[in-house]
């Protein structure tokens, strides 16, 4: 999983049958070096020199694949899910773009890969996102509910899974840690707001928060998801380095509050993933807001650092076998729809 935060290539092992068996094993995530970063910046929204850093992040993803399964002796390995990155999310359009060569990293890998999870869902009217709530629901069968899954990446988004296994609707809830990380790099030359340190050292700006929140995204019924770069107009570029991180902070903390709007049931409990929950300032927004136990998925045993590329290795399963990967009540898709792109391994693979 190479995710919209732009922090480089998570990499999990799981085994399961695709449906409630779920064995979580060992974990990583390899950070991408700032120059490839920057280049993997240039090419969002699908401009740029998109071929050559697609050949590149491909690449990255083999060293880590094959560096990972020999430091912890995992073999054989049956498939690999492979997400790559988002690059252009765009489903009014019906167009999502991950970039990431499937049969390139199949040749280098020497293992079957799944890749291209997203386009079968979009082509089909589906938002093509959230895509992680069929792995939530398998892992969540003997939690309380109502119960909420809320991933904190660059773009947030939620799954609600109800008493009735059957029960679930995802949707992205709006910025979540992309604009605070665009913003530390800009005012502070770090990649992100280490502890929130920046946004609790500053003030919100009320006025500013208001006007976001009249943003007709909110109010709009889901399914329905975003792009990384679809709230960059509302970054709060008077003010400064502190009053902006803590805005932006409220921001992403106040959307996630507007999204129960459209829950079903009010959750009995929230459970945090993604990088956002290692940001004190953000998780006691989110506490304040909405009234419950909000906590990072490893209360329940989860690997939050793991948890989006155990996913789509998941997934990768799922699409092998031809079960669903999303459903009307995840990404609005009209029936439920299965998905993936198969690369086999060449004959005589790369071991």
């Amino acid at each position: 999983m190479s995710g919209t935060s732009l922090d480089g290539v998570d990499v999990a092992f799981i085994e399961t049958d695709g449906e409630e068996r779920v064995l979580a094993g060992p974990a990583r995530t390899v950070p991408y070096d700032e120059s490839f970063r920057a280049r993997l910046r240039s090419v969002l929204g699908g401009q740029g020199p998109v071929a050559a850093v697609e050949r590149e992040l491909t690449l990255a993803h083999a060293a880590a694949v094959r560096a990972f399964a020999e430091d912890h002796a995992i073999g054989p390995l049956e498939v690999v899910g492979f997400h790559g990155h988002t690059i252009l999310h765009r489903p009014d359009q019906r167009r999502t773009w991950q970039i990431g060569d499937g049969a390139l990293l199949a040749s280098l890998t020497g293992i079957p890969v799944v890749a291209d999870f997203r386009s079968a869902d979009v082509a089909a009217g589906g938002e093509g996102a959230p895509f992680a709530p069929l792995y939530h629901a398998a892992l969540a069968v003997a939690l309380e509910k109502p119960l909420a899954v809320l991933n904190l990446g660059g773009v947030g988004n939620v799954t609600w899974i109800g008493p009735d296994p059957a029960e679930i609707l995802a949707f992205d809830t709006g910025p979540a840690n992309a604009l605070i990380d665009d913003w530390a790099l800009d005012h502070i030359g770090a990649p992100f707001d280490r502890d929130g340190a920046l946004a609790r050292a500053g003030k919100i700006d009320q006025a500013h928060l208001k006007r976001f929140l009249t943003h007709p995204y909110f109010a709009r019924r889901p399914p329905k998801s975003l792009d990384r770069d679809d709230f960059t107009g509302y970054v709060p570029r008077a003010l400064g380095a502190a009053d902006g991180a803590a805005t932006l902070t409220a921001m992403s903390a106040s959307a996630v509050a507007r999204a129960v709007e459209h829950l079903p049931a009010p959750p009995r409990r929230w459970l945090v993933t993604g990088g956002g929950r290692h940001n004190p300032a953000l998780m006691a927004e989110l506490a304040r807001h909405l009234g419950v136990p909000v906590e990072p998925v490893e209360a329940a045993g989860w690997n939050g650092d793991a948890l989006e590329a155990q996913a789509f290795a998941y997934l990768a399963v799922r699409s092998l076998r031809g079960l669903p990967l999303s459903l009307p009540g995840t990404t609005g898709v009209p029936t439920p729809m299965a998905g993936g792109r198969h690369f086999p391994a060449p004959p005589l693979g790369i071991p």
